[in-house]
C-alpha cells in the first residue's frame, strides 16, 4: 500500500502541474487577445492625435495660457525638488537591480524609470492640489472656444466677455477626485515590470496609459450628466481610443521639465475631443452614443450621403 501511495503522489503532482500550466496558458491567451483587440482599436481610432492637436491649439490660442502661466513657477519648483531627490536617493539602488536584467541598457532604463516615478509623484501632488483648479479652467475654457457655452453652464457660471478664461465664473460642480488608493497600489504592483528588459518597460507604460486615458473625460461626463453606468459602458466600448490618448499623453508628460506644459496641452486635447464627440450627437446616452468611427467619418467629410 505504501508503494502504491508513493506512485500515486507523482501522478497527482503531475496532474496539478498540468492543470496550472493549462490555466496559465488560457489566461495568457485571453489577456493577449484582449490586449491585441485594444491595440487594434487604439491604432484605428484617431484619439491618439488629440494630445498632438492640443499642443497646436494651445499655442495658437493665447487666451488659454493664463492658467498655465500662473502655476508654472510653483510647478517647476515642485518638479525640480522631487526629481532631484529621486535621482539622489533612488538611482543607484534601482540601477544595481536593473543592471542584472538589462545589462548596459540599465543606464537608460533606470533614468526612464526614475523619470516615470518622478512624473507620477509630481502628477499625484500637483493634479490633486496645485493644478486642480487651473486644469479645470483650461478644460472649460477650451470648450468655450468651441462654442460649448451651454455645456459649460452645467458645471459653472459663465460671464459675458470675449476672453474664454475671463468668462469662467464660480464652479458649481468639480469632477476631479483625489488620487485613489487603487491607482497607487496599481502603480507599485506593475512597477516590477520595469525589470524585464525593454518589453517590460513598454508594458508598464501601456498599463499606466490605460489608466490615464480612463480619466480624461471626467469633466465632460459630468457636464453631460451621465450616470456611473453610462460612463462605464462608454469607456468599456471605447477602451482602445482612450488607451491611445492615454499613451500619447503619458509619454508627453514624461518629458523632463516640459511635462507641465504637456499636462495643459493634454487637457486642451481632451476638451477638443469632448467637443467633437458632443458635436456628433448632442443627446449622448449609452444607448445612442456615436462610435468614434462615425465621428471620424463626419470630421473627414465622409458622410453616408456622399458615399452614395
Amino acid at each position: 500500500m505504501a508503494d502504491s501511495n508513493e506512485q500515486d503522489q507523482p501522478t497527482r503532482r503531475g496532474r496539478v502541474a498540468n492543470s496550472i500550466r493549462n490555466n496559465a496558458q488560457e489566461v495568457l491567451k485571453e489577456d493577449y487577445t484582449k490586449a491585441r483587440g485594444v491595440a487594434l482599436d487604439a491604432a484605428k481610432s484617431r484619439a491618439w492625435f488629440y494630445p498632438i492637436k492640443g499642443i497646436f491649439y494651445f499655442l495658437s490660442h493665447r487666451t488659454l495660457w493664463q492658467p498655465f502661466v500662473s502655476k508654472l513657477p510653483q510647478y517647476l519648483a515642485l518638479y525640480g525638488s522631487v526629481t532631484a531627490g529621486m535621482f539622489t536617493f533612488t538611482y543607484l539602488p534601482q540601477f544595481a537591480v536593473l543592471v542584472f536584467v538589462n545589462g548596459p541598457l540599465a543606464v537608460f532604463t533606470t533614468v526612464f524609470l526614475i523619470l516615470n516615478e518622478s512624473s507620477t509623484i509630481v502628477n499625484m501632488i500637483s493634479k490633486n492640489y496645485l493644478l486642480q483648479d487651473s486644469l479645470l479652467d483650461t478644460f472649460d475654457g477650451t470648450l468655450l472656444t468651441r462654442n460649448k457655452t451651454g455645456m459649460v453652464k452645467e458645471g459653472r457660471e459663465v460671464r459675458s466677455g470675449s476672453n474664454p478664461i475671463a468668462k469662467l465664473g464660480k464652479v458649481i460642480t468639480s469632477p476631479f477626485a483625489k488620487f485613489s488608493p487603487k491607482a497607487i497600489v496599481r502603480y507599485f504592483m506593475y512597477l516590477p515590470l520595469n525589470f524585464i528588459p525593454v518589453v517590460g518597460t513598454a508594458i508598464f507604460v501601456f498599463l499606466q496609459a490605460k489608466g490615464r486615458g480612463q480619466g480624461v473625460h471626467d469633466r465632460f461626463f459630468q457636464l453631460k450628466k451621465w450616470s456611473a453606468s453610462q460612463r462605464g459602458d462608454w469607456l468599456k466600448k471605447h477602451t482602445g481610443p482612450y488607451t491611445a490618448f492615454g499613451l500619447v499623453a503619458t509619454l508627453l508628460e514624461m518629458v523632463p521639465v516640459a511635462s507641465v506644459f504637456f499636462t495643459y496641452t493634454n487637457t486642451v486635447g481632451a476638451a477638443l475631443w469632448a467637443a467633437d464627440i458632443d458635436a456628433n450627437d448632442a443627446q449622448m446616452t449609452d444607448e445612442n452614443a456615436p462610435s468614434l468611427q462615425e465621428h471620424e467619418a463626419q470630421e473627414s467629410g465622409v458622410t453616408a450621403d456622399k458615399a452614395q
